[in-house]
């Protein structure tokens, strides 16, 4: 998962982006709604968290502005804010799950699989692809019936992969969630990558889209 994390608060951001990262999440940090509202504009993100009270920008803002220009990405708005006037602005300006200061990361990051497994048109939190199957509420992997050994760098592709599978994935957005934007990274390395899961999952199953980018392929 490529997210936003919109929090001006430095211990809450630190915290909730090193255990984000440490799921395996690429995630880029904004400390004030103006960058934040930016950021959510220009670049693509599989989920966002919000916080309502920020600097410059305030959190409802950023959301309403969002789908006005009709960025479709699910939202998670986390604030002090506990009364029930605040939640339902929150749901009337378009976000799509609130959670009350104080929280546990934890809590955070299921909630936030959840919405974009949701988002991705998986009801179900077991994603299916023949023998491959990836259980997207605990981010875990098995093949054939058993538990998929692989590298973070591995995860990252994968997940993205079976939660489009049979869609191709451009290869810039493959690169971004995986690299986290990196412009130093060799692009090369993405091929590397791939070349792995191939061993590990079978070579047919990763399809090449020439030009394009990568497809899970689930037929057998």
């Amino acid at each position: 998962m490529k997210l936003l994390v919109i929090e001006d608060d430095p211990a809450l951001s630190r915290s909730l982006c090193d255990a984000l990262r440490a799921e395996g999440c690429a995630v880029d940090l904004a400390r004030d709604g103006e960058d934040g509202l930016h950021l959510g504009s220009t670049e693509t993100y599989d989920a966002a968290l919000v916080d309502l009270g920020l600097p410059k920008v305030d959190g409802l803002r950023i959301i309403a502005e969002w789908r006005r220009s009709q960025r479709q990405l699910p939202i998670l708005v986390l604030t002090a804010r506990d009364d029930w006037t605040s939640k339902v602005e929150g749901f009337k300006a378009g976000a799509d799950d609130y959670l009350v200061k104080p929280v546990r990361v934890e809590e955070v990051i299921m909630r936030l699989r959840a919405l974009v497994r949701r988002a991705a048109g998986h009801a179900n939190p077991e994603i299916v692809c023949g023998p491959l199957r990836f259980n997207a509420q605990i981010a875990t992997f098995t093949f054939e019936g058993l538990p998929l050994k692989l590298t973070a760098l591995e995860w990252r592709v994968l997940s993205t992969l079976i939660l489009r599978k049979g869609l191709t994935v451009q290869r810039g957005e493959l690169f971004e969630r995986v690299y986290e934007g990196d412009a130093q990274t060799d692009s090369n390395s993405l091929e590397v990558i791939v070349a792995r899961l191939r061993k590990k999952i079978g070579a047919g199953r990763i399809e090449t889209a020439r030009g394009l980018g990568y497809r899970l392929v689930c037929d057998g």
